[in-house]
């Protein structure tokens, strides 16, 4: 099928707005972050009432240690949190916007070369930052840091990595792209906010920095978070790895042949796997755990970035 070039010129169009609006968010969630108060409970005033009223008007202990509002109102922290909460649904419609747009500008799936899966695990990680701020909005003080990482992604994705939309290559010419290569995404995205809920969490924890985390939330909510998008993650990358394996058959004939890509990306099964031992295991579930899960996250971008684009072996074409 021809490449349609407008299609494509829309899709990277929307994709360069789509990373506007998120770098506004991001902004958006630096600015609540320094406008936020720490979690230290404020001091009851003299005449405060049994609900936590002063005269009907202010409350003695406000909501996450913000400065004392009045009742029902909401603290400039706060709005900001909800516009870049709002900015960020709006930068993922554009995102999905502008991948649509490029699989119908080439005819095929669009996860053909690695500006398009750069582009979709960052997407999944957006995904996944709102589909846990939906269950947990009070960790929303964490977009200030979940944001800039996925925002350095979608930039080497639009500079270092850009390819020109076009066919693939007759190997790719697979349905086993679809599942294989949409599963790593998936995976990938997950273990990226994951990965930065650990580092939150060991600076968190380690108290050296304790005057730019004291706004974080807790260690403990800082460990749920990077534990359960990992349990997650995890069954979704076997079934990746599981899924390349078969795919190799048929395309290679064999099921398995280390090539780098494929060992990195069973060395990142192994830590994660380690990863989520650790955490049911006494005396690691704490700070070692952490550590390996940075470890895990390490090793994935290790095989997206250095494996792809230096190492040559069979998954050199189309940067996958």
């Amino acid at each position: 099928m021809p490449v349609d070039p407008m299609l494509s010129a829309y899709s990277d169009l929307v994709f360069k707005a789509a990373v506007a609006v998120y770098t506004i968010a991001m902004l958006m969630h630096a600015v609540e972050y320094v406008l936020a108060r720490t979690t230290a409970p404020v001091p009851a005033l003299a005449g405060a009432s049994a609900e936590g009223e002063v005269g009907g008007t202010l409350t003695a202990t406000p909501p996450d240690g913000e400065r004392a509002v009045p009742a029902g109102g909401r603290t400039r922290s706060d709005r900001f949190g909800g516009m870049a909460v709002s900015l960020t649904v709006l930068g993922v419609l554009l995102h999905v916007g502008a991948i649509v747009l490029r699989g119908l500008a080439v005819g095929r799936w669009p996860l053909g070369n690695m500006y398009e899966f750069a582009s979709a695990i960052g997407l999944a990680a957006v995904v996944t930052w709102l589909v846990v701020l939906r269950r947990t909005p009070s960790i929303r003080r964490v977009g200030a840091f979940v944001l800039p990482p996925v925002l350095i992604l979608l930039y080497l994705a639009g500079t270092v990595l850009y390819a020109q939309a076009a066919p693939v290559v007759p190997a790719l010419q697979s349905y086993w792209l679809i599942i294989h290569v949409t599963t790593v995404t998936i995976a990938s995205g997950l273990f990226l906010v994951a990965g930065f809920a650990s580092i939150a969490y060991l600076l968190r924890r380690s108290g050296k920095l304790s005057g730019f985390t004291a706004k974080l939330p807790s260690v403990e909510a800082l460990d749920r978070l990077a534990y359960r998008i990992s349990a997650v993650a995890f069954p979704l990358y076997t079934f990746a790895v599981i899924a390349g394996a078969i795919w190799a058959e048929a395309a290679w004939g064999r099921f398995w042949g280390w090539d780098p890509k494929e060992t990195v990306a069973f060395i990142a099964w192994v830590v994660y796997a380690a990863y989520l031992h650790a955490r049911a295991t006494a005396g690691w579930r704490t700070t070692g755990a952490a550590w390996i899960n940075v470890l895990g996250f390490a090793t994935v971008m290790f095989n997206l970035f250095f494996i792809n684009m230096v190492v040559a072996g069979l998954h050199s074409y189309a940067g996958l």
